[in-house]
């Protein structure tokens, strides 16, 4: 009688939307990154009498039903391992952003289960102990468990991932006037490749130059500096390595900083290439930009326009 008080009296059902993240940010190698307001996936979850983790439905992408694979039911697992609740969850999964896209597919997975298991359990975690359990599900799609997708995902809006251990999470001011125009080229790149094409070691000037720009980028957020917000935006130790892999990508900066971009550079591990921009207008010219480029390809491709969000994931 208590259980089908339970779930008769209390919120047994969440639908969520976990955004698309745009991580690194040039001069912010896997600590930097930011939400989109407009692009993500949903995830609808559900109690169950049952204890444990079922995923029951998929839709968009070709993922894997297995649990001990699939990033969304890994991170969830690593929430009732410590919440240890008596009844179970079962997960529907409406996957818009492409795996191996460079806009935090995996960590929205991620972000939408733990979150959405949070709500229905009554919120007992944070923000910064949500974002542990979703590492464990980014640690299977990357071989590492890192946070610039996730953190954004939960805490909205620019953030900086100060330490893994412990973990530590810095929000960032926003530029309300700020866009990003994104490209995504339709090949995959998965991270757990991208980053075995990186250097072990770096050069210490070109370490010097990183940490500067990394400053300068924190202080125009902080202060509103759009022009050393521009001077700032520049990798120095990845993106020469990755823009390798993406077709016309020095093209695709150029053009996108000849015409006004603030700044451009590869989204996460790639394939897709973001260009920050101020104002709506100067978006749609760059994302005209970006298609005029890739037009000319065989290769197919979307973009997108988007302020960021200030919100993250949220319930819908």
């Amino acid at each position: 009688n208590l259980t089908l008080y339970f779930f008769s009296n209390i919120m047994n059902e969440i639908r969520v939307f976990s955004p698309a993240t745009v991580s690194n940010v040039a001069c912010g190698f896997d600590i930097l990154g930011f939400p989109l307001d407009s692009v993500g996936d949903e995830m609808v979850v559900r109690k169950t009498i049952a204890k444990g983790i079922i995923i029951t439905k998929i839709e968009g992408y070709d993922l894997p039903f297995d649990i001990n694979k699939n990033v969304a039911s890994v991170s969830a697992m690593a929430l009732l391992d410590v919440a240890k609740p008596d009844f179970g969850f079962e997960i529907e999964i409406y996957k818009k952003i492409k795996p191996g896209s460079g806009i935090g597919s995996s960590g929205a997975s991620a972000t939408s289960s733990v979150y959405a298991l949070n709500e229905l359990l009554g919120r007992p975690f944070n923000k910064l102990q949500l974002t542990e359990f979703a590492m464990k599900g980014e640690l299977i799609s990357s071989n590492s468990e890192h946070a610039d997708n996730i953190a954004p995902a939960l805490f909205g809006g620019f953030t900086m991932v100060k330490s893994l251990n412990p973990l530590e999470v810095l929000q960032l001011p926003t530029l309300k006037d700020l866009f990003v125009v994104i490209i995504h080229p339709q090949i995959e790149i998965k991270t757990s490749e991208s980053r075995g094409i990186l250097p072990k070691m770096v050069s210490l000037s070109d370490a010097t130059k990183q940490m500067s720009d990394l400053g300068g980028l924190i202080h125009a957020l902080h202060t509103s500096d759009y022009k050393l917000l521009k001077k700032s935006l520049n990798d120095h130790l990845v993106e020469k390595h990755r823009s390798k892999l993406i077709p016309y990508f020095d093209e695709l900066k150029s053009k996108s900083l000849a015409a006004g971009a603030i700044g451009c550079s590869i989204s996460g591990s790639g394939p897709s290439v973001f260009a920050l921009v101020k104002g709506k207008q100067m978006a749609i010219n760059i994302e005209l930009i970006f298609n005029s480029i890739y037009s000319k390809s065989n290769i197919d491709f979307a973009t997108y326009v988007s302020k960021i969000s200030s919100d993250g994931v949220i319930a819908i």
